[in-house]
Formats: C-alpha cells, sequence, structure tokens
C-alpha cells in the first residue's frame, strides 16, 4: 500500500528532508489541501527548508484559515497582531483570533479573552474577555486561568 502525500511529507521532515516535504506540500496545497497550506505557512515562519519570509507564511497561513483550519486562524491572528509578513492590524487580528476561538483553539480563546480585555481592534468588553478566558482555563490552558483568576479578584466582569 503506497502512503499517502500527507503522510509522506511528516516522514519527510522527521528525516530532515525538507526538500521532499516541501515539494509534496506544496503539491497538496496547489489542490487546497488546508493542512498542507498550514505546513508550507510553518516552514517558512521557522525556516524549515526555506529561508524565512514571513510574507510567505502569511500567504499560506491565510489559504488555511479561509479554508477553516483553527491553527492557521489563530497563527494568522499573531500575525497580523504583530505585523509580521502583513500590515500591523488588531481588528483583523480579532476576526482570526475570533474565528479559531470559535472552533474551541484554546490558545485563540485566551488570546481573544486578552483582545477584549485590553479593547485591541475591538471595543473593551471585560464580560467577554471574561467568557473567553473561561472557555480556554476550562481546557486547562494556564494563561487564561491566570488572567480569569485576576478578573475575578478584581471582581472585574465577573462577582469579587
Amino acid at each position: 500500500m503506497k502512503a499517502e502525500p500527507s503522510d509522506e511529507a511528516s516522514a519527510a521532515v522527521i528525516r530532515g528532508d525538507y526538500a521532499t516535504a516541501l515539494r509534496l506540500w506544496l503539491s497538496l496545497a496547489e489542490q487546497g489541501n488546508a493542512m498542507a497550506e498550514f505546513d508550507l505557512g510553518v516552514a517558512y515562519h521557522r525556516a524549515d527548508g526555506v529561508a524565512r519570509n514571513d510574507a510567505e507564511a502569511a500567504r499560506w497561513y491565510r489559504k488555511a484559515a479561509e479554508h477553516g483550519l483553527a491553527d492557521a486562524q489563530y497563527q494568522l491572528g499573531v500575525m497580523c497582531a504583530n505585523g509580521a509578513g502583513v500590515p500591523q492590524d488588531d481588528a483583523e487580528a480579532a476576526k482570526w483570533y475570533r474565528l479559531a476561538a470559535e472552533q474551541g483553539l484554546a490558545a485563540a480563546q485566551s488570546i481573544l479573552g486578552s483582545v477584549y480585555d485590553n479593547g485591541q481592534g475591538v471595543p473593551q468588553d471585560v464580560v467577554e474577555a471574561v467568557k473567553w478566558f473561561r472557555l480556554a482555563a476550562e481546557q486547562g490552558f494556564a494563561d487564561a486561568q491566570n488572567n480569569l483568576g485576576t478578573l475575578c479578584f478584581h471582581g472585574a466582569g465577573v462577582p469579587q
């Protein structure tokens, strides 16, 4: 039985053969495979087998994000927030964080809580921040647990 291209790409990465992995990911990504698009974004972001290129990483993350991949939505949000490879845009970052958070990605839920707590790209809303921190905290995400605890201690958005 022949291995699937995505399995072959994973095996190539384990061997340190990024040229093969990149070739396979590119072939899959050109067919609209969201995971391959994400993997290309990661490769360009981390300089795995290619020169680091944040604009190219953001391009591949965006393709995967538009296909609904939560990890890509989160990473694209980070890049928008930091202005890495794309113009810095807090509202755009919040949009991508929300899409990933709505799929249950704890890291996105936590950062979306911070976005609402600080009013970055969205109107400041401590009650909304509590909601997102709580969702991430219930998944065991330590940063969210800490932030939720701080808001509870101060009675911000919840009873003290």
